[in-house]
């Protein structure tokens, strides 16, 4: 994708997610179940964060698109590497969890992560916003361009670190309220409970790995010789690639790809 197609999109993508929390945040606050909005508000919710965590990924991704535009690859070069961290530890796996959770446990009981009561609250078209066009979004990210992804203990340690900030954040709300913020969460014993976040970890897991699978298959598909896929993918991002992928440029300043 060219650059100023690629900046175009971000650009999109990026005014869409702000759109969407600013619907959810200028929500009429008489018409709010008081049991939703209780200590921590909207932050409490995966979804609401991974709303605000596309929009920080997008934002990063079309200002590396405008640095490569206006030429400051130097500048470019430490954006870029931002933005394929984002992508790959957080923003992929994250929104990949978000909508394949929440639809499972929708249809086996909505009560457990959306109850009824919400839908005189938030429309349809911001319920599926939140929990369906997260994913193929994401998906259409890895098709627009390669992603360098860091080494497996880099990144899947980092995905811990974030995990286990959010459930620090869930158990003190509970701690502090005495209620969780599913439903679900109640259901469970406390041995059961620390089950169910260690197999949530081992999903999220799960789609880091096959987000990076997609990435190397797609971008491999151009028959990058192996060992070139981080030089290719670094001068491709800064917009300095030949015509023949996989050929050595002068900006080759990217480290190696993980396996």
């Amino acid at each position: 994708m060219e650059i100023s197609t690629l900046a175009a999109y971000h650009c999109l993508v990026l005014a869409w997610y702000f759109f969407v929390l600013y619907s959810l945040t200028h929500l009429r606050t008489e018409e709010r179940p008081s049991e939703v909005f209780l200590y921590g508000g909207q932050w409490k919710y995966l979804t609401v964060l991974n709303l605000f965590l596309q929009a920080v990924f997008y934002g990063v991704s079309f200002l590396a698109d405008v640095l490569r535009l206006i030429k400051e690859l130097r500048c470019a070069k430490c954006v870029i590497s931002s933005r394929d961290l984002l992508f790959s530890v957080l923003a992929f796996p994250v929104s990949t969890f978000v909508s394949i959770s929440f639809w499972i446990l929708y249809t086996y009981n909505r009560e457990l992560v959306y109850p009824k009561s919400l839908d005189g609250v938030i429309p349809s078209w911001l319920n599926h916003t939140m929990h369906t066009a997260v994913l193929p979004l994401a998906l259409l990210e890895i098709l627009a361009t390669p992603h360098r992804y860091p080494a497996k203990k880099k990144g899947l340690f980092l995905l811990g670190c974030a995990s286990f900030l959010y459930v620090s954040w869930v158990l003190w709300i509970y701690s502090v309220t005495g209620e969780w913020v599913y439903p679900l969460f109640a259901s469970f014993s406390p041995a059961g409970l620390g089950a169910f976040f260690i197999s949530s970890l081992a999903i999220v897991v799960c789609f880091y790995n096959f987000g990076e699978f997609l990435n190397r298959m797609i971008w491999d598909s151009l028959q990058i010789p192996k060992g070139a896929f981080s030089r290719w993918s670094s001068s491709r991002s800064l917009g300095t690639e030949n015509s023949t992928p996989g050929h050595s440029t002068s900006g080759d300043i990217s480290p190696a790809h993980s396996r």
